[in-house]
Parts: C-alpha cells; sequence; structure tokens
C-alpha cells in the first residue's frame, strides 16, 4: 500500500546525481485538523508551498504536449532523470523542515518530552514541528493538543518522509559517488516585488516569522552560509537563474533549514541547498491559484537544475570545494 505522507515521482532511469524534495507543497488536508482549527481550509493554505511540487515534476518526465515544430517547447524535452519526493500532507499540520520534536509546550494540555526542543527560534516564531500559527501569524488551534497526537504525526508523516529521504540520498551517493539534494521552496512576495531588475532593502520579518527575502528576490539560495553544499553547487545555480534575469539572493533571509542542516554534508559527498521561488512568478497568492508564469518558470527551472550535471564530479565526491 502507497505511503499516505508521501510520494516520490521517479524518472524511468536516474541519470543524475540529484535528489529534489518538495516538503511544503503538500494539500491533503485531514478533515479532523480543519475542524479542530479557528480557520478555515482557505486561511489554513497561508503556510503551504503551493505547486512548488509541480514546478520541479520536469526531472521526472516531460512537460505538456507541446508544439511539435518547436524543440524547446516543454512538451519535446525530456526528463532529466532524478527522483523528486513530495510531502501529501500541508506544513500547518506538520513541518518536515524541523526537528522531529521542535514542540511549543504552550499548545499542549499535558507536559511535553525532556528531550523536546521548546526554544528554538522556529518555536518561538510559532513555527515548530506543530504549527503554532500560519504565516501572518494567525493561531491555528482552537484548544490545546495532547502530546500523543504530535506523537501520531511524527511517526505517520514526518518518519516515513524523512525515511525515504535518507534512502533516495543513499542510493544516489552509492549509484554515483555524490547526491545533490535540492529542498524546493517557495517565498511570499509581500508587496508584490518586481522578480528581475535589482534587489531593493532588505524587509522586516513579517508575523508568524515569515520573511519575504530582500525586496524584489526572485530567488534565495540557502546553503547554510558555506555548510551545506560546496561552492560549485551554489554558483551554479545561481549563475544560471542571474543570467535568465533573476534577481537572486543568497542565505538572507533563508540559508536553509533542518533538512539542509541535517543532510548537507559535504565532507560525506552529499551536498544540500535550498531554492526558496518568489511566489508572484506563478501565481496567484490570494486566491492559491497557478498563474500564468508557471510555464516559463518550470522552463528556466530546469535549465538550472539541469547546470549542476555540468560541475566536476571530483569537486563533489571529495567535499574539497566548498567555497568555491
Amino acid at each position: 500500500m502507497p505511503d499516505p505522507s508521501h510520494i516520490v515521482l521517479r524518472p524511468a532511469r536516474q541519470t543524475l546525481p540529484l535528489v529534489l524534495a518538495s516538503p511544503h507543497s503538500g494539500r491533503c488536508y485531514p478533515p479532523e485538523f480543519i475542524a479542530a482549527s479557528r480557520l478555515d481550509a482557505q486561511a489554513l493554505r497561508r503556510s503551504e508551498d503551493s505547486f512548488v511540487d509541480e514546478l520541479f515534476d520536469f526531472v521526472t518526465a516531460a512537460g505538456p504536449s507541446g508544439d511539435p515544430d518547436d524543440p524547446d517547447s516543454p512538451g519535446n524535452i525530456p526528463a532529466l532523470g532524478a527522483p523528486l519526493l513530495c510531502a501529501l500532507f500541508p506544513r500547518a499540520y506538520i513541518d518536515p523542515n524541523r526537528e522531529a520534536y521542535e514542540l511549543d509546550p504552550t499548545m499542549f494540555c499535558d507536559s511535553l518530552p525532556d528531550f523536546a526542543n521548546t526554544r528554538s527560534p522556529r518555536v518561538a516564531a510559532g513555527l515548530g514541528t506543530l504549527a503554532r500559527v500560519v504565516a501572518g501569524g494567525a493561531e491555528i488551534y482552537r484548544t490545546k493538543l495532547h502530546f500523543a497526537e504530535a506523537q501520531a504525526r511524527i511517526e505517520k508523516h514526518y518518519r516515513p518522509y524523512h525515511a525515504t529521504l535518507r534512502r533516495l540520498i543513499d542510493e544516489t551517493r552509492e549509484a554515483f559517488g555524490y547526491c545533490i539534494l535540492l529542498d524546493c521552496h517557495s517565498m511570499p512576495s509581500v508587496g508584490g516585488p518586481s522578480p528581475r531588475g535589482s534587489i531593493g532593502k532588505h524587509k522586516e520579518p513579517t508575523a508568524g516569522g515569515h520573511d519575504p527575502g530582500p525586496e524584489g528576490a526572485a530567488f534565495v539560495l540557502g546553503d547554510c552560509h558555506g555548510s551545506s553544499c560546496a561552492g560549485p553547487v551554489i554558483e551554479a545555480v545561481e549563475q544560471n537563474l542571474s543570467n535568465a534575469g533573476y534577481k537572486v539572493a543568497r542565505n538572507v533571509p533563508y540559508a536553509g533549514g533542518f533538512v539542509s542542516r541535517h543532510y548537507g554534508r559535504p565532507g560525506e559527498a552529499v551536498h544540500a541547498l535550498q531554492i526558496e521561488i518568489n511566489r508572484a512568478l506563478y501565481m496567484d497568492e490570494r486566491n492559491f491559484a497557478r498563474g500564468p508564469g508557471m510555464a516559463s518558470l518550470r522552463a528556466d527551472l530546469r535549465r538550472a537544475v539541469a547546470a549542476l550535471s555540468d560541475l566536476d564530479p571530483a569537486q563533489l565526491i571529495s567535499g574539497d570545494n566548498r567555497y568555491g
């Protein structure tokens, strides 16, 4: 029986040393979760990285049917040949980009175990493994939860997701000698900054701990300030996107979450890069609808990801070129 927590989209054959993950694009909201929330189903989606899984599914399959006379039409571009892991559960329900037990004790009616991390900055912002708020700062729950509820979500959703991610990374490193993990996210535009042109002033974090990044940035690439991947990895993606006309920032305000910090081990030939995409590029944020820019963005992302196949494997296997 398929695991209800996530799906893995696989190409017919993996030809690249890449694993892609979309931890926050899940949109299967359990009815009991909605019933327990003081927010409606639409408001709960504010923390969702809507459609990011669709933006990156070119690694497993060609695009929709295109113009047969145009070799660059999406439908005529083959899959790159890498697996894509997609969470099905929503981020507001449980967040796999956190430690397993980053929990806010004020959310629970009983005591938390001693091993729970109750003091992290993510917990303080209301964005622990079980979030207290959605983007914008609105409280999620009507009443306090029992720890057993958190434990059930961790066992049913969080742990299977991470077990699969670990397996994909290990399989890829075994087959190619190294693995590049791309952790794929989106960020709110907040005021609709222009996604192309010069980067403006940095904005203050919004309520709920969400920060739109440098004003006007189309992408924020995070390598945990040089510790989660070798320099050529972030440089290749940054250069490709910049050459396409996008404004690209590094590490501010998104340096990389738990996934990047936990799995990114350049010295062990595992390189993790977090990618944040400005939602104004591809969707109607108010109505959670796909926008007209989705196809062109998807094509640009494909070229940026494909550029990673041109890197020198020797630099990535040895992990001796972390800073470029």
